[in-house]
């Protein structure tokens, strides 16, 4: 990397009252000297970017509306396939990592509203968009900053509709098994018939149970591409051999395991840190 590309990334826990619908929330500040281009596999946390800087463009979207254009501020729906993105010399913005849960008690709306598509945050919420990030941009210092996006959140959430409980507990079975729950076995536990089922858990996921169980099971095992031999990964995440793991690492992310792994680009859990990332499972369990 160029000695002139400098970043400076603050990582900010949540509220309590936040638990399970924010993840956590990084503030970033990044110059480079030129554009810098990266790829951003399918995750289970879906960013709401607050920016009060350069935008950023979106050039690619395998399984997503919202492309081929730029944007300030923005919010990515629960999706199956990678972004490419790109901003010239410099970003400053603070990233919100909602869980699909949160998706509904943050934005207002059930989270297939947002789902494969990436959307102006302002067109969504106004108060979340190019607003807040003018006042972002007034003040100095990234406490002041999470004050002001953390009381917007907090507001937010106060005044919304929970989703069915039922998908909550879907959806944490989901996660804490790694996308490797049985969900044959969870529609029958919620009492409600499977078209039933996937046709709300969708509703206000983005994604049916089974869609959502395949991308947090590659997230998993993504993160130990490069520490360990694929064929031990492809056995530890319940995927049935070494070409099957490929192939869901070409679907979600848009290329090989070794090209993945070798790029080591940041992700939703490597920008929150292992402290806030071990809560999120917690959370979840």
């Amino acid at each position: 990397m160029d000695v002139a590309h400098r970043t400076e990334l603050v990582r900010h826990r949540a509220a309590p009252a936040l638990d399970g619908l924010v993840a956590g929330m990084v503030g970033m500040s990044e110059r480079a000297p030129g554009a810098v281009r990266r790829r951003q596999p399918a995750g289970s946390l879906l960013p709401l970017v607050i920016s009060f800087g350069e935008p950023f463009e979106v050039d690619a979207l395998s399984d997503a509306t919202g492309a081929g254009r730029s944007y300030r501020s923005f919010v990515a729906g629960f999706s199956t396939g990678h972004a490419s993105t790109r901003f010239e010399r410099g970003q400053d913005c603070v990233q919100v990592f909602l869980t699909p849960l949160g998706v509904r008690r943050v934005l207002g709306m059930p989270g297939k509203e947002v789902a494969r598509r990436v959307v102006a945050a302002g067109d969504v919420v106004r108060g979340l968009g190019d607003v807040l990030g003018e006042r972002l941009a007034s003040v100095d210092g990234w406490d002041e900053r999470f004050g002001l996006v953390e009381a917007a959140l907090l507001d937010r959430v106060a005044s919304a509709a929970a989703p069915p409980a039922w998908v909550t507990w879907m959806w944490r079975q989901i996660d804490a098994s790694g996308g490797q729950a049985r969900i044959g076995e969870l529609v029958e536990q919620t009492g409600w018939s499977h078209r039933h089922v996937a046709t709300v858990f969708g509703a206000e996921v983005g994604l049916t149970p089974k869609q959502a169980a395949g991308v947090v099971r590659f997230e998993r095992a993504a993160a130990d591409l490069g520490r360990l031999p694929l064929a031990h990964i492809a056995a530890r995440h319940g995927y049935a051999d070494q070409s099957h793991l490929t192939r869901a690492v070409a679907r979600y992310a848009g290329e090989t395991p070794s090209e993945l792994a070798a790029a080591r680009r940041p992700t939703p859990s490597t920008a929150l840190g292992p402290g806030l990332s071990s809560l999120i499972r917690r959370r979840g369990e």
